[in-house]
């Protein structure tokens, strides 16, 4: 769901970059005057383990599509919102920079439809609603499941008024609406149950981690070694080895796109912002797409079996090697963000 920017006119990418700059001030002020010694570390190795998660798309059966995880609801469940938005904020910093996943103009749109509506909206109002005060297994699992697809939806269908309200593609409201609700409502499925499944695991193994997040107080002296390591090896595995097989079908924006238009990407003005910013994001993104980038290949060379061998043979390198610098740009990223707004505070 990372927007291009070929989506965006300029009045409506900066809007939500000051909307979500706005969102990362607050949340570094509350993040600044609850966060305790635990949460800085858990900031890292959960936004580590997001980057590598979106690196993973699973087909959805039926459809010629993909989706990954977009992880929002995730981060808030055992971060808290705030801890949650600045992490999730993080992990798409990284993508569009050095990773060119999501467009700079459609930065501020990709953290807000993927950061502010699971962590603000339905964290609040519907995970902790149907958890209630008495949690148990089955109040986890329903309350998890709903979330994630209510998060996806409100997410895509602001996809689409973004989109509207730039004016500048050929996508109609109501087609454009109708192919990316469905979808994305597949895609949340898969999300909540692998949700499930990671909060049922750090809820067996720390729940303190989860009440502490949901009554915004400190973990305590609770160890969280055990689980801080074993995110950090899932990270490193997912990006460095398991990222060789997502699914090539294109995720569900592309393929919404697709079924519109033809094709998977939009041609996006090539001067003024658009263009300033495609030059910065050209430069800064050494590893575009999660792979080395490629010369450029002169047409009608013909296949070549023992070529293409090779080139997916560096395929499958780039894409580790992707992986695992992501996911430790990340770690640091995250981990840095909490570290200082910890040691501001303990200053002030």
């Amino acid at each position: 769901m990372h927007m291009a920017d070929a989506l965006l006119s300029p009045a409506v990418g900066v809007t939500m970059w000051a909307a979500s700059a706005g969102a990362i001030a607050y949340c570094s002020a509350k993040v600044r005057s609850e966060l305790d010694d635990r949460k800085a570390p858990l900031m890292g190795v959960l936004g580590a383990f997001l980057f590598a998660a979106q690196m993973i798309n699973f087909t959805i059966p039926a459809t010629g599509s993909s989706g990954h995880l977009g992880g929002g609801l995730l981060l808030a469940i055992l971060l808290g919102p705030c801890a949650a938005f600045l992490t999730i904020a993080s992990v798409l910093v990284v993508q569009a920079l050095f990773f060119a996943d999501g467009g700079l103009l459609a930065l501020g749109c990709n953290i807000f439809n993927m950061g502010f509506f699971p962590a603000f909206i339905t964290y609040p109002f519907v995970y902790k609603k149907i958890l209630g005060s008495n949690p148990d297994q089955k109040r986890l699992t329903m309350a998890t499941l709903i979330a994630a697809v209510v998060g996806l939806q409100l997410g895509s269908f602001s996809v689409v008024l973004e989109t509207l309200f730039s004016g500048i593609s050929a996508l109609p409201f109501t087609t454009f609406a109708l192919l990316m609700q469905p979808i994305h409502l597949a895609i949340g499925i898969v999300e909540g149950f692998v949700t499930v499944a990671v909060v049922s695991f750090v809820y067996k193994a720390r729940p303190e981690i989860m009440h502490g997040a949901m009554e915004v107080r400190p973990i305590g002296n609770h160890p969280v070694r055990n689980v801080l390591l074993a995110f950090l090896a899932a990270a490193i595995l997912t990006g460095g080895g398991v990222s060789w097989f997502a699914s090539k079908d294109p995720d569900g924006l592309e393929w919404a796109i697709a079924r519109v238009t033809g094709k998977e990407e939009l041609q996006g003005p090539e001067h003024g912002l658009h263009g300033a910013l495609a030059a910065i994001q050209e430069k800064s993104a050494f590893l575009p797409d999660y792979s080395f980038k490629k010369p450029v290949e002169p047409k009608n060379k013909g296949e070549n079996p023992a070529i293409e061998k090779k080139k997916e043979a560096e395929g499958n390198l780039g894409t580790s090697i992707a992986g695992i610098v992501g996911t430790l740009m990340t770690l640091a990223l995250a981990f840095f963000s909490g570290f200082l707004l910890k040691k501001r505070n303990k200053a002030a």
